[in-house]
């Protein structure tokens, strides 16, 4: 920036504009071993990254709103998708104490960006708005589901908050107001160690593998055939033959990580016309569409809508 040219960014123009918090992230965001750069495209991507941060703030109160202690499950009892979340979570908090440690703020920023967006937006709260918006209120997978998002509003609140210290301090007492309450009173959350599970995770970071490959199938179909709208509508067939991958989906209902209405998985060789990428060998998927009606309460499309008489429009579990 140089005043004789007049390009200067000024902090308060910024925070009139956009919010303290855009300010502060930027700064985060910035290695300051190096040159600064800013400017209205720099500052715009703060502002959407913010955004995505602040939607899954969000969403996690709105699951949240009606927490009770006695849903509390514990680890051991939770499905195998729940343990994967909290072993990430244990992970990334070594990373983030590393990185504060090391005033390594660009660091501390990423991962939790990465971790918020990849894991959590497009991946478990996708998986699992299924089980929040339709399981029984006192079914396993749902209250386990809830459990883990618990202890995610306590990490990530209490992580960002050197950081984002205004959208913190206004997510934590949305939930828990009151006059002596305050994220930044609060110290760092510290998930325990026997969360950490290398095994279960190597298996689903397999699975996220060939989820992959099931979502880039039904994308193509989305916006080339355009056989199906949303991906509840396919029912894709999956063909895989690396025995890892294969052995990794052993178990697992292929169609609920997959978030489509059913799957099938065979372990031969798939069509020429499978859709494949380069980079996943031994996994073809085959998009078909769902037989059966739509649910009106799940929107799944399956043969079991209408099972239960007096409710003609959802399926068993629903009704």
């Amino acid at each position: 920036m140089s005043k004789s040219l007049g390009n200067q960014v000024f902090p308060q123009d910024v925070i009139k504009q956009s919010g303290a918090d855009i300010l502060r992230l930027w700064v985060a965001s910035t290695d300051y071993t190096d040159d600064q750069r800013i400017g209205p495209e720099i500052l715009k991507s703060n502002v959407e990254a913010y955004r995505k941060l602040r939607n899954t703030f969000r969403y996690l109160l709105g699951a949240l709103a009606d927490w009770q202690d006695y849903e509390r499950v514990g680890q051991r009892d939770m499905p195998e998708l729940e343990r994967y979340i909290l072993h990430k979570l244990a992970e990334l908090h070594e990373g983030v104490l590393r990185s504060y440690s090391d005033y390594d703020f660009k660091r501390v920023y990423s991962a939790l960006l990465h971790f918020m967006n990849t894991d959590l937006s497009a991946f478990y709260f996708d998986i699992r708005k299924d089980s929040l918006y339709c399981d029984p209120f006192t079914a396993l997978r749902r209250r386990a589901c809830r459990t883990v998002m618990d202890q995610l509003f306590h990490c990530l609140t209490t992580w960002f908050a050197p950081i984002l210290c205004f959208t913190t301090e206004e997510v934590w007492l949305t939930r828990f107001g009151g006059e002596a309450s305050s994220v930044h009173l609060m110290a760092f959350a510290s998930p325990p160690a026997e969360w950490r599970d290398d095994a279960l995770a190597q298996k689903w970071e397999k699975l996220r593998t060939v989820r992959r490959v099931i979502t880039g199938a039904l994308e193509i179909e989305r916006q080339e055939k355009k056989a199906i709208g949303s991906s509840l509508e396919a029912a894709p067939i999956v063909y895989v033959t690396d025995p890892a991958l294969h052995a990794a989906l052993d178990g697992v209902d292929l169609a609920e990580i997959s978030i489509t209405s059913a799957a099938q998985l065979r372990t031969e060789e798939g069509p020429a016309d499978a859709f494949r990428l380069d980079e996943v060998t031994g996994v073809a998927v085959v998009s078909e569409p769902a037989r059966g009606r739509k649910c009106a309460r799940s929107w799944k499309i399956t043969a079991d809508v209408g099972a239960d008489p007096e409710f003609p429009d959802i399926t068993r579990r629903d009704a």
